[in-house]
């Protein structure tokens, strides 16, 4: 076996012991297979590309993998379009279609290298899932489902997003218990927020759902 071969061997085995560690559901070997290029990809780009301040395979597979399979496992089960809003490097929209290709995922990334990765990876891990490289709020689309996660100015994104929900579909907002409240505080009243639940893979943070009454 080469080295390369190794490496990915050992990959698939972090990203399968991290996800029975957070108690999730084990996947399939095409799935493993594809986060564990994913991961590869992240880490090539990072070097010129500041995709994310979190620099270590496991780091990568601990908090940003298990934390976006953690939300696939908690999206609603009728979800078939999703805009992954400010996606950065892709989390967590890439897992999310790697684990639920059934999902029409929308990457949207306004900095140009940034969107620039989202296509070499959609494109290397034959992804159905599209690009918007550029500003969320100029689709003319309503997703199913809309996802924020370390995004910048995230107040004023989480009103932009909001307006992206399609009747009965959800803003699903992945943050600190620290900001959750005053996020929480600039949308709509008319949604409708379930208990938020603690992300795995990252200290006080949480996931909270928002139904936008259809």
């Amino acid at each position: 076996m080469n080295e390369t071969a190794q490496m990915s061997t050992a990959t698939g085995n972090a990203i399968r012991n991290a996800l029975a560690a957070a108690g999730l559901e084990p996947l399939n070997e095409n799935a493993i297979g594809q986060l564990g290029v994913y991961v590869s990809l992240i880490l090539r780009w990072n070097a010129r590309v500041n995709l994310t301040a979190i620099r270590t395979e496991d780091a990568i597979i601990s908090r940003h993998l298990v934390e976006s399979i953690y939300v696939n496992s908690r999206l609603p089960g009728f979800v078939r379009t999703l805009l992954d809003y400010g996606s950065g490097a892709g989390l967590p929209g890439i897992p999310i279609a790697i684990c639920r290709p059934e999902i029409h995922v929308t990457l949207a990334e306004s900095h140009n290298k940034k969107a620039a990765f989202l296509m070499e990876a959609v494109r290397v891990l034959g992804l159905s899932a599209k690009v918007h490289s550029g500003r969320a709020e100029e689709l003319k689309s309503k997703f199913d489902c809309v996802t924020l996660r370390a995004v910048d100015k995230m107040t004023a994104a989480v009103r932009s997003a909001e307006g992206l929900v399609a009747p009965g579909g959800w803003l699903a907002l992945m943050t600190t218990d620290s900001a959750l409240e005053k996020l929480k505080a600039v949308t709509s009243p008319v949604f409708e927020w379930s208990d938020a639940v603690k992300l795995h893979g990252g200290e006080r943070r949480l996931l909270a759902l928002g139904l936008k009454p259809g």
